[in-house]
């Protein structure tokens, strides 16, 4: 079995490039996106996730996991976007979003790491329905701290809530692969 480490680099690898492709496709059209509504496009992915889980079945043909890249893909975004000066422009360079890209992978590496060294692997004991619930709690918190303002009293802000939706979501496709191991296309 892969190490957890190379696992997620692999999931990573293909949800940036996907991001990379698309930014060439669209440019940084999401850069018009207010915060809360890269959140609701979260949460949207996030609940039909859960409703294909809870149903056993789906009528559109987006898979549960390009739900997931989804989910990697739009916290990423939506933390470069809060990373931005409030004069940054529009469309951004190429080159330089797949560098906030891979700046914003680079944390999660670093954050992953610190996790698993103090809970060890606890995360493939959890069912990738709880992975789910656990994104959705996430996303309404963010929701609750928006609505704030961006203010919390004691707890955690926005970036750690992106942070866990990223590790989350890469946890689900690692299982979601090792489920099917016929099929290593992610997309």
């Amino acid at each position: 079995m892969k190490n957890t480490l190379e696992q997620f680099r692999e999931v990573t690898d293909h949800c940036r490039d996907l991001f990379v492709k698309k930014t060439a496709d669209y440019g940084t059209a999401w850069r018009i996106l207010r915060p809360s509504s890269i959140t609701d496009q979260l949460y949207i992915k996030a609940l039909r996730i859960r409703s294909i889980e809870e149903k056993g079945s789906q009528q559109v043909a987006d898979s549960v996991e390009s739900e997931f890249v989804g989910l990697i893909n739009y916290s990423v975004l939506a933390m470069i976007q809060l990373s931005l000066p409030a004069n940054a422009p529009l469309e951004l360079d190429a080159m330089e979003v797949a560098n906030l890209y891979d700046r914003e992978i680079a944390e999660n590496v670093r954050l992953l790491s610190a996790k698993n060294h103090d809970y060890g692997e606890a995360w493939r004991l959890m069912r990738i329905s709880s992975m789910t619930d656990l994104i959705l709690q996430k996303l309404l918190r963010i929701k609750q701290i928006e609505d704030n303002s961006g203010q919390t009293l004691v707890s955690e802000g926005l970036e750690a809530n992106y942070r866990d939706i990223i590790n989350y979501a890469a946890f689900a496709l690692i299982r979601l692969s090792e489920q099917q191991p016929t099929n290593n296309d992610l997309s």
